[in-house]
């Protein structure tokens, strides 16, 4: 497949702002479980890419044409395993300012895009 093909999101979420927690946070995210791999490969995330400043996450998906967000939630809602992994990343994590109540990662409106290929920005 190639890059042009591609889909790309980009993702934000805030954690606990303790400097031990972020600590552990990144510690599990050295080692993800290959199961949360699997899932994330699974639901047709190509690459995944997970930036930090300071306590605030930017997520960088990049998923093929199989990809939707509500049959990701629907096949996570039916793995155990990654219900335990939620459950846990959720001592680290905190809701942005605005998000509903349980939202965790938001999706992020793009406003500018530098590119030799024209795209559209919405």
């Amino acid at each position: 497949m190639e890059d042009s093909e591609l889909k790309r999101y980009c993702l934000a979420l805030d954690l606990v702002d303790d400097p031990e927690l972020i600590r552990e946070y990144e510690e599990y995210h050295k080692k993800v479980w290959p199961e949360i791999e699997k899932s994330i490969r699974d639901a047709g995330v190509v690459h995944m890419d997970i930036y930090r400043i300071e306590n605030r996450l930017f997520m960088i998906m990049e998923t093929d044409e199989s990809f939707c967000f509500q049959n990701k939630a629907k096949l996570d809602e039916e793995n155990q395993v990654v219900q335990r992994w939620e459950e846990l990343m959720s001592r680290y994590q905190q809701s942005l300012p605005g998000s509903a109540p349980g939202e965790k990662w938001r999706l992020m409106k793009m406003i500018y895009t530098l590119s030799d290929r024209p795209e559209e920005v919405n």
